[in-house]
């Protein structure tokens, strides 16, 4: 079964959601975090996205007691992104709870640091790549990378990347369902990789297409916030996997 992997974005301690990443569309959504955190947990979810948007923005992480809390419940693995720049910050996230962090922007700007970082850690870095027309953008979606989305995974598969998100960000936060298209691409373009799915997930059925094409986990924010999958139904798809 495909891994599910609820999103919390946060800004100023609070969710937020965003469409297309345009941060002037943002939503604050009932709850903190941690309340999320927990729901999430009591549904039968073991991991859980988390995005620090004033971090990705402004090139440092911002959020961290966030991060501490959630992580102090001890009850999920906890992957962060968003203002993971340098050495210091990177090792900020996994002092606060992180389990994995989440690379976009360096991955792209210093593909030297990347590299080293996957040496250094790991199984714990994941590249973030986001994409908009095919198009690698960086710093929290507001600038042009400068790559196409196959170029940059395929810079760090020889240095042992085992997983990737990859972001379609025509659709997150629209809820019009996920570029299946895209992702079979990538699917068999790097058969061996982690492919993570995000980006308007809208339904359950969503993510029984995502399994179907043997991915290796799906992201879901805006849905569950706006209702179109309940609590009780990702609760019942858990258990059913």
């Amino acid at each position: 079964m495909i891994e599910i992997i609820p999103a919390i974005d946060i800004m100023g301690g609070r969710c937020i959601r965003l469409s297309q990443g345009d941060y002037s569309s943002q939503k604050v959504y009932d709850g903190y975090p941690e309340d999320w955190a927990r729901a999430y947990a009591d549904c039968g979810v073991t991991r859980l996205h988390l995005v620090d948007l004033e971090g990705a923005k402004e090139a440092s992480p911002r959020n961290l007691k966030t991060l501490e809390r959630i992580a102090a419940l001890g009850l999920l693995k906890l992957e962060w992104g968003g203002g993971i720049k340098d050495d210091t910050a990177l090792k900020d996230v996994f002092n606060a709870g992180a389990d994995w962090g989440i690379i976009g922007s360096v991955a792209v700007k210093e593909p030297g640091l990347m590299k080293q970082w996957l040496k250094n850690y790991g199984t714990r870095i994941i590249l973030g790549a986001d994409a908009r027309n095919g198009r690698v953008a960086v710093s929290g979606w507001q600038e042009d990378g400068g790559l196409g989305l196959k170029g940059l995974i395929r810079l760090f598969t020889p240095d042992g990347l085992e997983q990737t998100i990859v972001t379609d960000i025509s659709r997150d936060g629209m809820l019009q369902g996920p570029s299946f298209p895209l992702y079979s691409d990538l699917k068999e373009s790097f058969p061996k990789l982690g492919i993570i799915v995000s980006g308007g997930v809208s339904c359950l059925d969503d993510i029984r297409r995502a399994d179907e094409l043997g991915l290796h986990g799906i992201i879901i924010g805006k849905a569950i916030y706006e209702n179109r999958i309940t609590l009780k139904e990702l609760a019942t798809c858990l258990q059913n996997a």
